[in-house]
């Protein structure tokens, strides 16, 4: 049975992350460094990235509930659609390119895709405060641990630290500006 006070906390995170979603809407130059461990190598790249915010009961939060087999997509309050473009800063080569989608249910936020899978995935969040995400997804023996955090209008920090085997694996670093 589900307590009052876990209802107020799930509610209470639900409208957190619509606001931090709702915020982080727009488009944005990601500036990241990957720190390889424990040899240090690092790799630098740019992204452009664009995120719109999903309302309650679109056709891409009801795609998502089909992809995580949810009897009821209304279980998904809000969620964010996020397309990047990534560069090498080095080399100038084209990394990456693709559209991920978030949607909130609860203290869930289900993606249809993890970093290193195309498979639907789910990460328990909270937040440390209004303006700082955090988040952990486990699959394929690996954990993910992030952390969003909004500085201002114009600003974004990400970290993540990903482990294999309680070891830590590498970290990336990003600096994200509103353009």
């Amino acid at each position: 049975m589900t307590s009052p006070q876990q209802l107020t906390y799930t509610r209470e995170a639900s409208l957190l992350a619509a606001e931090f979603f709702k915020h982080s809407a727009g488009k944005w130059r990601s500036e990241r460094r990957y720190y390889t461990l424990p040899d240090g190598e690092t790799k630098e790249m740019v992204s452009i990235i664009t995120i719109q915010f999903l309302e309650p009961g679109c056709a891409e939060l009801e795609q998502l509930a089909q992809l995580h087999q949810l009897d009821d997509a209304t279980v998904l309050t809000c969620g964010a659609k996020v397309s990047w473009e990534s560069t090498n800063s080095v080399s100038g080569k084209k990394e990456s390119k693709g559209t991920t989608l978030f949607g909130v249910g609860g203290t869930t936020l289900y993606r249809d895709r993890g970093f290193a899978t195309t498979k639907p995935v789910t990460a328990e969040y909270y937040f440390s405060n209004p303006q700082t995400m955090c988040l952990r997804t486990e699959y394929k023996g690996s954990v993910f641990e992030e952390e969003l955090k909004l500085i201002g209008n114009n600003y974004r920090t990400r970290q993540t630290i990903i482990s294999r085997a309680g070891e830590q694996q590498m970290i990336g670093q990003y600096l994200e500006k509103r353009l």
